[in-house]
Order: structure tokens, then C-alpha cells, then sequence
């Protein structure tokens, strides 16, 4: 299922793919109008968002509409629990930049073809006087514009209609298999866009990654940290090379090391191999001020280690809708094909004289 992950873009009056064109004809489109159930009566309806705070059930209204569904309420309730639970498990980026709030949120993600953004170069001078008369000398903030295009990101699966009886006469509840399958390769596709050198370009901006993005510092790696000829004192050695150069670059912390899965057990090794000591090399790295964690991602290229200050204006995770169950067709009358799909893209950053506080770690860079 994973080559079957596909990246949809709205731009710049442009779009990309059946998602996107569907947003784009219908404009601000509610994800509840995708989801009909089929309730007690035995008609269908839909349930879509009016306004308001969206905790709030009174923010809701339920509209009866001539759409064929499929599911009841509580069907559409079970395959929600196992999306989400998928979204819960281990992908360790995407989840530190929402629990740590490094996030902005789309107002109207279905709307929205391109983020724009602005960044601004340094202005104005502070004077030193004796009487605060000498007039200043007068300047003006540069400004320039970013742009970021918004993907949606999606999978289809579908459940048979006998399946779906089956279960329904014998009281079992449905399948979520494929649900959580799509939800997981969804969920790990956004962490690639964090993590990996894929870079995706539309309507005039770029989605880049932490391996990729132009403006980040570069150190170059001298030896892989699970070489057996490394000392656990080199390894620190390249942590404090990585803190100075973010330093160098005005970003002061707190920072956050991801490292690729063969470093994880080099970490758990003792520092002090002398054996006089249980400090571990990780234990050791977490001593170094600024430093808040040491996360490993499957998904970050071997012997590539990311240095990254844990702040708005270096990343942030801009959000539309979260992972989301949408009926999308039908096929026949025995298959309904679904779809599992978000709104959410990484957002790295720097200021317009190009410091930016991502720092990252490979042979051959300089």
C-alpha cells in the first residue's frame, strides 16, 4: 500500500490531483459532507460544521441528504478510533513539533492553495545621546515573501458491501484492518516529508525536509558514530560541534537530536569504559545545556544526525485537518471505496539573512 500514498496540491490557482480538484470546485468544503450515515430511520445524513468551537457539539448541525451511505454512525465511530490510534504510534517528528505546540493552524484548510509567509531583514538603529534630541537615523524593515504549498495527503481503501452485512447479521463489529493499514502509511508519509531528501514543489513554493531545506548549517561528519574505531568522547565532540554552529547562527536552543535507528544502541553504551561509572553516552549528551532529548527516526538516512531548535521560527507543523475517514465512491454494489487523508505539512524556517537554527550532521556536507 505504500506506493499507493498520494500527495495532492492546491496553488496558485492551480491543482493536482482528484482531491484537490474536488476542494477546488466545491471550494470551503466541510469533511463531514463526505461522510454519510445511515441513520435509525434508515435514511441517510451528514453531519458538518457550522461555526464555532469545534469541541463543542452545538457547533454541529445534522442535514438529511439524497447521498447513499453505507455506514451507521457508530461504524463510522469505530473506523475513526482505529485511524486515530494508528496516529498515536511511534513517528517521533511530527508528533514533537504538536506536543511541544509548534504548530499554526489553517483557518480554512480546504480553501487555502498556498500558505504565504513573511520574513524580515534587521531595521533600525538604537542612538546614544545626552539629550535624546539628535534625530535618529531613519530606516525601513525589509520584508520578503515565502511561499508553502498545502498537500493533502490521502490512501484509498474500500470494504465490500457482504463483509460489511456479514459482520452486521452476526454482530461483530467492522473490520478496521484497511482503515488502520491507510492510516499508517498516511502518518508515515508525513514523517518522510520531515525526515527524508523527498522535496515536493508546487504553485510556486516548495515543502522541503530537514535533510533538504537550502538555508540549514551544515557539519560535516568525519566518522559514523557506530563505527567500532569511535570513542564515546568523539561522539560528544560532534554533539558540541553541532551546539556551537547553531550558536554561530543566533539560535540558542532548546534543541532536539534525532539520529537514524543504528545509533540508537551506540548511545546505550557506557561513556566511561573504564567501567567506573553506568553513565551511559546518552546520559552524558543530555548533560549539555540546551539539549532536551535524543529521538531516533526510523526514517532519517543512515549516519545523518539532526540538530534542530525546538522553536516556531525554525519549524512548525502547519495544519489543516487532522487524519480524517471520507466515503469517496462507490464501485459496482458491492464495493465503497474510502479514502484516510489530512491536511498537515512541515514548515522549516529561517530569517531573510538565511540563519536559520537547524543544524545537520553527514559526511561530505562541507
Amino acid at each position: 500500500m505504500a506506493e499507493n500514498v498520494n500527495i495532492d496540491f492546491v496553488g496558485n490557482g492551480q491543482t493536482q490531483g482528484e482531491v484537490a480538484n474536488l476542494f477546488a470546485v466545491n471550494g470551503r468544503m466541510d469533511p463531514g459532507s463526505l461522510r454519510p450515515y445511515i441513520g435509525k430511520d434508515g435514511r441517510t445524513y451528514i453531519t458538518v460544521f457550522k461555526g464555532g468551537d469545534a469541541k463543542d457539539p452545538k457547533s454541529y448541525v445534522t442535514q438529511l441528504v439524497n447521498t447513499s451511505g453505507t455506514l451507521r454512525r457508530d461504524e463510522w465511530k469505530t473506523l475513526d478510533e482505529a485511524v486515530l490510534g494508528i496516529a498515536e504510534t511511534r513517528l517521533n517528528g511530527v508528533a514533537d513539533l504538536i506536543s511541544r505546540g509548534l504548530t499554526y493552524n489553517l483557518g480554512n484548510a480546504m480553501g487555502t492553495t498556498l500558505l504565504e509567509s513573511h520574513d524580515v531583514g534587521d531595521a533600525l538603529k538604537a542612538e546614544l545621546s545626552m539629550d535624546a534630541v539628535t534625530r535618529g537615523q531613519g530606516d525601513r524593515p525589509v520584508w520578503s515573501t515565502t511561499y508553502l504549498p498545502i498537500p493533502i495527503v490521502h490512501v484509498d481503501y474500500e470494504i465490500n458491501a457482504r463483509v460489511l452485512a456479514s459482520s452486521r447479521n452476526l454482530g461483530n463489529p467492522i473490520d478496521t484492518t484497511l482503515a488502520e493499514r491507510a492510516a499508517r502509511k498516511v502518518s508515515e508519509k508525513l514523517e518522510n516529508m520531515l525526515f527524508t531528501n523527498e522535496n515536493y514543489s508546487f504553485g510556486g513554493g516548495t515543502v522541503y525536509s530537514y535533510v533538504n531545506y537550502p538555508n540549514r548549517n551544515k557539519v560535516n561528519l568525519t566518522k559514523a558514530w557506530n563505527d567500532a574505531t569511535k570513542t564515546p568522547a568523539e561522539i560528544l565532540a560532534d554533539v558540541i560541534s553541532l551546539k556551537q554552529t547553531s550558536i554561530n547562527n543566533l539560535h540558542y536552543g532548546p534543541w532536539v537530536i534525532y539520529i537514524p535507528t543504528a545509533y540508537e544502541t551506540v548511545l546505550d553504551e557506557d561513556y566511561d569504559t573504564s567501567g567506573q561509572s553506568t553513565q551511559t553516552i546518552r546520559d552524558r549528551i543530555l548533560k549539555i545545556g540546551g539539549i532536551s532529548d535524543i529521538k531516533v527516526v526510523d526514517t532519517l538516512p543512515a549516519d545523518n544526525i539532526i540538530f534542530v531548535q525546538m522553536t516556531s521560527d525554525v519549524v512548525r507543523m502547519v495544519r489543516g485537518m487532522g487524519l480524517q475517514n471520507v466515503q469517496w465512491g462507490t464501485e459496482g454494489n458491492f464495493i465503497t471505496k474510502y479514502k484516510v487523508l489530512t491536511i498537515q505539512v512541515p514548515q522549516i524556517r529561517s530569517d531573510q539573512n538565511g540563519k536559520c537554527g537547524l543544524t545537520h550532521m553527514a559526511s561530505g556536507l562541507v
